[in-house]
């Protein structure tokens, strides 16, 4: 354990604070990169 030659995708699943950042951060970009193209995508509105 704690060997220097360990592969970093090893060391990167036996890290569960870094899995956990990951998984809140990596999804909250997708979702927020993903709103921020759909609102510049969006027509403007036309106004009565």
């Amino acid at each position: 354990m704690g060997n220097e030659n360990d592969h970093w995708l090893k060391k990167l699943m036996d890290n569960p604070w870094l899995l956990l950042v990951l998984g809140i951060v990596v999804p909250t970009l997708s979702y927020t990169v993903w709103g921020l193209v759909e609102v510049m995508s969006l027509p403007p509105a036309t106004l009565p």
